[in-house]
């Protein structure tokens, strides 16, 4: 009887006990989360600590994740920045309540060779539950504020190369689990163990027994009691002497069932503190952008909400949204590697341009985000914007090259609490798309006017797609070209209207950009061909130009589609004068290049629109083998201004004549320009003077009477 009682106490201390070492262990690996990780570096380096990360992803993150009850962070001098108690965030002065019993532990794990605790760090390098190869730490059962405790102290160090941090300023990260209180209740539950409890003396009550507890160092912490299971005694009462040769093998076939669960216990123990590692690890993943480390949309919109709660009457939290300009540019020609690498370096950047306390996200691809509180007005945001377009303006080294790209900045204001985060990041994309047709490679502010005007530009989108599909709105008009010598047609050019059933006739240039934003102008072009085309065969004697937008080269398979409604149509490629602006012509895009190459192999003549307006040069209408081109009105409007404007025109026309392109002059309004373009040699003119934009019945009504 009295074996077995003591066969069953002896297996409750072992397995109390090496429950509690194991917390020791445990501590450790939670630490190794978040102490090795580049983020953290970085966070704990600024002058002025984000409270809000810290409590986030360290103090209030190990309480709420893995029961810590204490949290400290200490700089490089061991001085405490930070601390955490029972998952609040309190005064870190709070650390000099258990400071002396840990300074022996913090000065050997920053390698004090005259603390009895240095080669305790050097042997926690082999401790079994890291795995980053990198955590420097040091761990022990010890009394701390008269209580035992399991303490694990850390040297916060970064997980990649890409963050240099000398050797001696490394902050430490210190946690602390009591093991007293509800921490005992676990191991009763875990062990079976009935009455558990810790107490500095070992007065032990009725049916108790008391075992005393020693800190690494020897030191008597105190005695945990609790009254052990008696299976001998238990087993006298109930069956008497004549049972107990049966009773000594059941004792041993209860001590070696309690040892297999001793061991499935332990396994479970470390099982659980895998899947609580990687519920962490997977909470973080689901917070943070894997390639930038920055947060993504959904913890910047949790953090923005904080900002907004606690916005002072003084001050605004601004809130800015980032696109890269000509990022695409860098993906197609170098790959996704070298988009990544981009992406990458600009979140670094964009890191060491905040200050503590702002929040920098990734929305996904080339879309950045920016939280700043505390701004007094709009001199602050904009000196921000400055730094940001500064910093991405510089050269970003990618695959032993460099890369350039801009950056797009739309930037919205909230001056108090009653601001709502999704309306302020609506302002902040509105003014983001300004800054894009602006010209990009800059910054606008929202303000009410850009609200109207993307309202104005829903409602014509709406209504332009139900435009395009009745047949009574969008309407083709033809402005004839002439030829100079003389005043006969030659030719006309194809100009959509819309004329609206309430608003009247609207210009082009109120919708032809929208179409063209929208995708609209796919459909749109294609309407205006085809009518084209039948025009073409109604006039065959005429040539017959057709607008262009760059967006619909861009699209895979266009050069086709025009070739298709052409041959459907039965008119003839030769005919049909494809105009386009510089903008296709330079274009880097291989479908652009490819598609202007198609379409003047079947026969298309492609003209320049709006010659003048933008590189000008002569040299790459030779290498795409254009067929005319287009003089810009504002040249023909300055003949009568200035010797200079004439002195211009008649350059480019002798220039074009050189390389055999024949020219068209766009805006003629008065017999003095028409005379002194047929003298400078201009084959063609197209202006008010002969004719507005009209139906193909008025061109009809024109052909005749100049026949």
């Amino acid at each position: 009887m009295d074996r077995s009682n003591n066969i069953s106490v002896e297996r409750q201390l072992q397995s109390t006990e090496r429950y509690i070492r194991a917390i020791v262990g445990e501590l450790a690996q939670q630490q190794e989360m978040v102490a090795v990780w580049d983020d953290t570096v970085q966070e704990v380096s600024k002058p002025d600590l984000d409270e809000v990360w810290l409590d986030a992803n360290i103090g209030g993150w190990l309480h709420k994740t893995f029961g810590q009850d204490q949290v400290y962070i200490l700089n490089a001098n061991n001085e405490p920045i930070d601390a955490t108690v029972d998952g609040q965030r309190v005064d870190p002065q709070g650390y000099a309540a258990v400071a002396p019993a840990l300074h022996g532990i913090i000065l050997g794990l920053r390698g004090d060779p005259a603390t009895g605790h240095l080669h305790h760090a050097e042997n926690a390098k082999d401790n079994p539950y890291l795995t980053s190869g990198k955590a420097i730490h040091d761990a022990h059962l010890l009394r701390l504020a008269n209580r035992p405790a399991a303490v694990s102290a850390m040297l916060i160090v970064p997980a990649s190369d890409s963050v240099a941090l000398p050797r001696g300023s490394e902050a430490v990260l210190v946690s602390v689990r009591f093991l007293d209180g509800g921490f005992l209740d676990q191991i009763s539950d875990r062990n079976l163990i009935e009455g558990l409890r810790f107490s500095q003396s070992p007065d032990d009550g009725e049916g108790e027994v008391s075992v005393p507890f020693d800190s690494d160092e020897k030191e008597r912490i105190g005695y945990f009691l609790w009254r052990p299971e008696m299976p001998g005694t238990k087993i006298l009462q109930v069956v008497g002497p004549s049972t107990i040769l049966t009773s000594t093998l059941l004792v041993a076939a209860m001590a070696f069932l309690v040892v297999w669960l001793w061991r499935m216990t332990k396994a479970l123990s470390t099982a659980m503190v895998e899947i609580r590692a990687s519920e962490a690890q997977a909470h973080h993943l689901a917070l943070h952008d894997a390639l930038t480390g920055l947060p993504n949309r959904t913890y910047f919109e949790e953090r923005l909400n904080q900002a907004l709660s606690r916005i002072k009457a003084t001050d605004k939290v601004a809130v800015l949204l980032l696109d890269l300009d000509r990022f695409k540019h860098v993906n197609d020609t170098l790959g996704h590697h070298a988009g990544d690498s981009v992406v990458r370096e600009f979140g670094n950047r964009l890191r060491a341009i905040l200050r503590a306390g702002d929040t920098a996200a990734r929305f996904g691809g080339d879309e950045f985000a920016v939280i700043r509180s505390g701004v007094g007005g709009e001199d602050d945001v904009e000196a921000l914007c400055y730094q940001i377009l500064n910093a991405v303006r510089a050269p970003f080294l990618v695959l032993g090259g460099e890369a350039f790209v801009g950056a797009s900045i739309g930037v919205a204001l909230a001056a108090d609490s009653s601001q709502d985060g999704h309306e302020l990041l609506r302002k902040a994309d509105i003014a983001l798309y300004r800054a894009k047709a602006d010209g990009r490679d800059c910054f606008r502010l929202f303000d009410a006017s850009m609200d109207e005007t993307v309202r104005i530009r829903s409602t014509i989108e709406s209504e332009l797609r139900t435009a395009l599909k009745a047949d009574d709105e969008l309407k083709v008009f033809y402005q004839p070209l002439i030829a100079s010598a003389g005043e006969k047609i030659i030719g006309v050019e194809a100009l959509v209207r819309w004329q609206h059933p309430t608003k009247g006739l609207i210009p082009p240039d109120q919708f032809i950009p929208i179409a063209e934003e929208t995708g609209i102008i796919s459909d749109l072009g294609d309407r205006v061909l085809r009518e084209a085309c039948l025009v073409s065969l109604r006039w065959p004697e005429l040539i017959v130009a057709v607008n262009l937008s760059p967006k619909q080269f861009r699209h895979s398979g266009f050069a086709g589609r025009v070739i298709g409604i052409v041959s459907e149509v039965g008119a003839d490629p030769g005919r049909i004068h494809l105009e386009v602006t510089e903008g296709v012509l330079l274009d880097d895009n291989d479908v652009t290049q490819e598609g202007v190459k198609t379409l003047r192999k079947a026969g298309f003549k492609i003209v320049l629109d709006d010659f003048g307006t933008g590189h000008s040069g002569l040299g790459y209408l030779q290498r795409f083998e254009v067929d005319k081109i287009k003089i810009d009105r504002s040249f023909i409007q300055d003949l009568e201004r200035d010797g200079d404007g004439a002195a211009i025109v008649q350059a480019i026309i002798d220039l074009a004549h050189a390389i055999k392109l024949a020219v068209t002059a766009e805006g003629v309004e008065t017999a003095a320009q028409k005379e002194f373009l047929s003298q400078a040699g201009c084959n063609e003119l197209q202006g008010f003077l002969f004719s507005r934009a009209v139906s193909k019945e008025k061109i009809d009504e024109l052909l005749a009477s100049t026949r």
